[in-house]
């Protein structure tokens, strides 16, 4: 429910978690000193390669990325009114680009993986008393609920447009926001069904304590 990793072994699959997302991240930086539309869509074209490089049901993804259409749309009117035709294609192309990128990063990468990648980056935090398995699975968590969120509008979108809706698309905000509220709350459950993520003794400990209290009331009660 919290992941569209696809299940297969693909040579995008084998490479290590911690170097994809590197490599997301010098991608991203890199892409904003591009100014040229013709090489944006270049750097489209070829991370549309990398999707046909893993297999079709990498392809058959790219669909949940229909609802970003109209921000896109909305972005590249308001680029092209302020700044210009190039500016706007480019920014448009720009976050088309980094979007899939991403997207093929969660398809490719398992949570656990994702985690022990950025989990060493986090080490410092323990000097302020933060617990870095928690940031790192906080992080991991929100990559893959993007896509996650993606599906969710997209069938909302299908359903809306069967039923005749128009294009006052602007309505599924609240249902979107119920879903999304939802899907965090079957989420916080799975969690706590599996005790959480108890890095620390003392933690785990008092967690137990807490949870030991709990049936005592519940039993008196």
């Amino acid at each position: 429910m919290i992941s569209l990793y696809l299940g297969q072994q693909s040579w995008l699959h084998r490479r290590p978690a911690g170097l994809k997302l590197l490599s997301l991240a010098a991608i991203s930086i890199g892409l904003y000193f591009v100014s040229h539309p013709f090489w944006m869509l270049a750097a489209l074209l070829a991370v549309l390669a990398l999707y046909a490089s893993v297999g079709r049901q990498a392809l058959r993804q790219l669909r949940l990325l229909r609802p970003l259409l109209f921000l896109f749309a909305i972005m590249f009117l308001v680029q092209w009114w302020s700044v210009g035709l190039a500016a706007g294609l480019t920014l448009v192309l720009r976050m088309s680009t980094l979007v899939l990128l991403a997207n093929l990063i969660t398809l490719t990468t398992r949570m656990d993986a994702m985690m022990s990648a950025i989990t060493p980056l986090l080490l410092p935090l323990r000097l302020v008393g933060t617990d870095p398995a928690r940031i790192a699975f906080a992080v991991a968590l929100v990559i893959r609920f993007i896509p996650v969120l993606l599906a969710q509008l997209h069938g909302l979108k299908e359903a809306w447009t069967v039923r005749g809706g128009g294009r006052q698309v602007w309505r599924l905000a609240i249902p979107m926001t119920i879903q999304a509220i939802r899907m965090s709350d079957h989420v916080a459950e799975a969690l706590a069904a599996r005790g959480g993520i108890q890095t620390s003794p003392g933690h785990a400990t008092h967690s137990s304590r807490s949870h030991s209290s709990a049936k005592e009331s519940h039993s008196e009660g």
